[in-house]
């Protein structure tokens, strides 16, 4: 199942689908940074209109749940029509959503406008986009999506210092409305650089003179989603996206709680964002490399790690960090979730070939990542109820160590296919 290439002459000029890629990380950029900033508002949106934590998190909860589902059908559809009506589309979609969202006053006001339109268009932006960058990338696949991937973590980085610049300036709603329209608008113009595959445009994967690929079983949706490495992929991926939102949703509130000020808990987000960039372009090339399984398996070991010491800053476990151990957990969470999610497009190009891979990811990002909309919203619940947030980050640690178990078997399992296909 495994394909190989010959290196072949690259032609003159520069290969498009680094075109593709950088298309593609500067919508995951804007996309991304924008959704994470949604922790910037959170407290402010509580004191303007009484909500509680677990209030401010529903609608946030909703809008991951509906965008991880509506994964599978932008997926589906970018392999049917293309990326650039998929993700341009995605981009009017989310310019509505955050603008409506910056005039809610009630609670379901939110719900509709973040919770169904915003996520209609965020649907729009992580499949379509990995899926087309693994088309066009064979040998250096992961270090490809790796760059791509990147994007969101850099706009982890820098997007929400700015908004709570902004906050502090001009108020949570002028701000929320500006990112919205400048979002859309970069969105939208990015997505016309968008093509399929390099067939459409007359290349081979790799930028390669000439396709030398012996054949590879490129397989359907309803080919795999019985089988055993996409069902172990689903479990795994669940386990670790069902945490992946608590920190860029609460960790400003746990580090203001902690007796940060709200610009230095911003950086909290910021630190995350400075690991997701390294551990992202790190993953990638490492995999090709060394290969993807021991890559994945050190990412889960790390994101665990990191749930775990940001549960000590609260003084839970053998280490009583304090607040300053908010900014190392959250540089090593960055790095290990941005790790493990930069290689999940590559892992399915490997396993399930990439004639469907838009189809294969977006159904797997809408089965594991619908599950992340529990977290914010169960942390929440946790904070209201217990008056502190150690606990919830407890609790996010032991899942991932059960997602790394996931990892192991999905390893032990394509060790075995190999053996029976080289015998």
């Amino acid at each position: 199942m495994r394909s190989r290439y010959r290196l072949a002459k690259q032609p003159d000029g520069v290969f498009y689908g680094w075109v593709i890629v950088a298309a593609a990380s500067l919508v995951l950029f804007v996309a991304y940074g924008i959704q994470f900033s949604y922790g910037v508002f959170v407290k402010a949106m509580g004191e303007e209109m009484g909500w509680t934590r677990a209030q401010t998190a529903l609608p946030y909860a909703v809008y991951v749940f509906l965008y991880s589902a509506l994964s599978a059908t932008s997926g589906r559809m970018t392999d049917r029509f293309g990326p650039r009506r998929v993700v341009g589309t995605g981009a009017v979609l989310l310019l509505v959503g955050w603008g409506l969202s910056s005039r809610a006053r009630q609670p379901w006001h939110l719900l509709v406008t973040m919770g169904f339109v915003a996520a209609c268009g965020m649907s729009s932006t992580w499949a379509p986009c990995s899926g087309t960058v693994v088309r066009w990338f064979t040998r250096l696949r992961g270090t490809a999506v790796s760059i791509t991937t990147s994007g969101g973590s850099v706009g982890n980085l820098v997007v929400p210092l700015i908004a709570a610049l902004l906050v502090g300036t001009v108020g949570w709603r002028s701000t929320m409305l500006g990112m919205a329209v400048g979002g859309g608008v970069l969105i939208f113009l990015a997505a016309q650089l968008l093509y399929r595959d390099p067939e459409s445009r007359g290349l081979h994967p790799d930028g390669d003179a000439v396709a030398t690929q012996t054949p590879i079983s490129s397989l359907s949706l309803g080919d795999v989603q019985w089988t055993a490495p996409f069902l172990l992929i689903i479990g795994a991926y669940a386990l670790t996206w069902l945490t992946v939102f608590v920190p860029f949703v609460h960790a400003p509130a746990f580090a203001e709680e902690l007796g940060a000020s709200d610009i230095s808990a911003a950086t909290v987000l910021s630190a995350t964002g400075v690991g997701g960039i390294l551990g992202r372009l790190a993953s990638g090339g490492i995999s090709d490399r060394v290969g993807r399984f021991p890559t994945l398996l050190t990412m889960f070991g790390l994101t665990a790690s990191a749930f775990f010491l940001f549960a000590s800053a609260e003084g839970i476990g053998p280490i009583d960090g304090g607040l300053a151990m908010m900014w190392p957990a959250a540089v090593l969470f960055g790095w290990a979730y941005g790790g493990s999610t930069a290689l999940f497009p590559a892992l399915v190009g490997d396993i399930f070939g990439t004639t469907h891979a838009g189809t294969i990811i977006g159904a797997v990002f809408a089965r594991a990542g619908s599950t992340a909309a529990l977290g914010p919203y169960v942390a929440g619940w946790l904070y209201d109820s217990t008056g502190a947030y150690g606990t919830a980050f407890l609790l996010c640690g032991g899942l991932n160590v059960l997602g790394l178990g996931f990892v192991v078997a999905l390893a032990l399992n394509q060790r075995r296919s190999v053996s029976t296909e080289t015998t």
